[in-house]
């Protein structure tokens, strides 16, 4: 299914040992492609074994993935963490160009995975590889860092925004805090828990009008009952940088 057919729906080195890192993710990822999207990793208390700054990730069958571990999070306690996904045609240095800043000042370690094809598996026909994916992804970051629970998002720029407010709210037992920078629809899969929403939209945005989006998907996420955090802003399909800021920061304050 393509983004046109959704909307129109809508509208209606690691520092750790290589054969860690990759049987981490080789384990993880041998779900079926047939997924319901649920996703079983979770975190547990550890000791980060990470320095400070971007690490890749070993993915199997050339997928790309990368952990951005901030300055702030270095000491080892207790931190946040954004799974941050990119847009349609993008990779990972997308959300590490927009969001890095943010998550060097607020302290939170971002995880970057790529998706298996030009953008993610739900836009095109279901869950599937990609939640395999996101679930070794994770699973790696657990084992790496000492992720606190309770500031646990998952977040994304336009598809990747998409994604994020439906694999997010499918698992609203597992993130925290759920953060869609300029989205297109939400799926129609039951949602577990009812974590807090992020949400942010141009009005100028000339890829997903923010009419037939987001002024949309606000009002019907608040009536079924989701506490939604609301940034219009005067500007095109992007992610502006105190944007990007302030829903990091959010993560950190707001109450699950």
């Amino acid at each position: 299914m393509n983004r046109r057919r959704f909307l129109a729906t809508a509208a209606a080195g690691t520092g750790l040992p290589a054969a860690f890192a990759l049987s981490t993710v080789s384990n993880a990822g041998t779900r079926s492609a047939a997924s319901d999207g649920r996703l079983t990793a979770r975190p547990k208390p550890g000791t980060l074994r990470l320095a400070a700054g971007v690490h890749p990730i070993d993915v199997p069958g050339g997928g790309e993935a990368q952990l951005l571990v901030p300055a702030k999070a270095a000491h080892g306690a207790p931190a946040a963490l954004a799974l941050m996904l990119h847009g349609a045609g993008g990779s990972v240095r997308g959300p590490l160009r927009f969001a890095g800043p943010a998550a060097e000042e607020t302290g939170t370690i971002l995880l970057v995975p790529k998706s298996a094809r030009q953008t993610w598996d739900l836009l095109q026909g279901g869950f599937g590889p990609d939640v395999a994916l996101v679930d070794a992804c994770l699973a790696f970051a657990f084992g790496a860092c000492n992720v606190d629970p309770r500031r646990l998002a998952i977040a994304g720029f336009s598809d990747g925004a998409s994604y994020a407010l439906s694999l997010g709210l499918l698992n609203g037992d597992l993130f925290s805090h759920v953060i869609a920078f300029s989205p297109g629809f939400v799926g129609s899969a039951e949602p577990f828990g009812n974590p807090p929403v992020f949400i942010s939209h141009g009005t100028a945005d000339e890829i997903l009008p923010i009419e037939q989006t987001s002024r949309r998907i606000v009002p019907s996420l608040k009536r079924r009952g989701y506490r939604v955090t609301y940034r219009e802003f005067a500007g095109p399909h992007t992610v502006p940088p105190e944007i990007a800021l302030e829903s990091l920061a959010w993560v950190g304050t707001a109450e699950r």
